[in-house]
């Protein structure tokens, strides 16, 4: 589903109804954790930033839903929830005399999953099938062939071709900025 769609599956309060903090809560939870899995990268440590902040924004829900973008408000908070985790990690470390590994960073894990993503959807068709078939469900070629209803022998094809293709587009990303 697009983003715009997505927008226009969320219910909305009748202007003339009073807005409550459940109908907020169920209109807004899960999309918040999504997004703030995005951010971390961890599912355990979203669904925690985005109880957190359900819990702040009903502690001050009289105020906050007088405001012209209470949603705003929940994201801000979240946001801020999230910086003040990490601020803490980072504390730790440099009380412990630890370096923060290369890794690290959620939004570097973020960002090489977008791309892998890109660069399976470039992929035809029948490459791609070949790759989540074999690559991430890990069927066998043959269990993969009997399903694409192909000989294992094209299916080990369209694998290398599927997996040459997405170097190719992977190294060009990483070296060709300024192509």
């Amino acid at each position: 589903m697009n983003d715009q769609a997505e927008l226009a599956a969320v219910p909305r309060v009748p202007p003339d109804e009073e807005p409550t903090f459940q109908t907020f809560f169920t209109t807004h939870y899960e999309r918040l954790a999504r997004a703030l899995f995005l951010l971390c990268g961890d599912a355990g440590e979203a669904e925690d930033l985005a109880q957190e902040a359900m819990v702040r924004v009903y502690e001050r829900w009289s105020r906050v839903s007088e405001m012209s973008s209470p949603e705003g408000y929940l994201y801000r908070t979240a946001l801020n929830l999230h910086r003040s985790r990490l601020r803490k990690v980072v504390t730790r470390r440099k009380q412990r005399g630890d370096q923060p590994s290369a890794s690290a960073d959620p939004a570097d894990a973020a960002v090489a999953g977008d791309e892998v993503a890109r660069a399976l959807a470039a992929l035809p068709r029948g490459q791609r099938e070949a790759v989540v078939l074999v690559s991430w469900l890990g069927l066998s070629h043959e269990e993969a062939g009997r399903v694409l209803q192909i000989e294992p022998v094209s299916v080990r094809s369209r694998l290398s071709r599927a997996r040459a293709a997405m170097r190719q587009t992977l190294n060009d990303d990483d070296g060709d900025s300024d192509a």
